[in-house]
């Protein structure tokens, strides 16, 4: 393997696995949260009544709802990136943090 097939192929792996959590993420709703990555003011401002922010840090915050579709409501809301958070293999919820008691 060259470096030019390295270079190439770890950043096609990434995307593609972006790409499949974000599937996820809009045809499920087994996941306990959601991630949303780089979020703006706007978007945080917009967000509807029944979605808890459980986490936080500078590029993203974790959000929990019991709303079904909950990721293509935060596209909606104006999210870029929305992740699904919780699910063994998937990005962690924040410490401490559980959906059933958020809110």
């Amino acid at each position: 393997m060259t470096i030019r097939t390295i270079l190439i192929a770890l950043p096609t792996l990434f995307a593609g696995w972006i790409a499949v959590l974000v599937f996820v993420g809009l045809m499920t709703d087994a996941a306990p949260a959601s991630v949303v990555l780089f979020p703006s003011q706007s978007f945080l401002a917009n967000l509807p009544s029944d979605v808890s922010i459980i986490g936080s840090s500078r590029v993203s915050v974790t959000l929990v709802s019991d709303q079904p579709k909950f990721a293509g409501a935060l596209y909606g809301s104006g999210a870029w990136v929305v992740l699904p958070a919780g699910l063994p293999g998937c990005l962690p919820l924040p410490k401490n943090a559980h959906p059933s008691t958020a809110g």
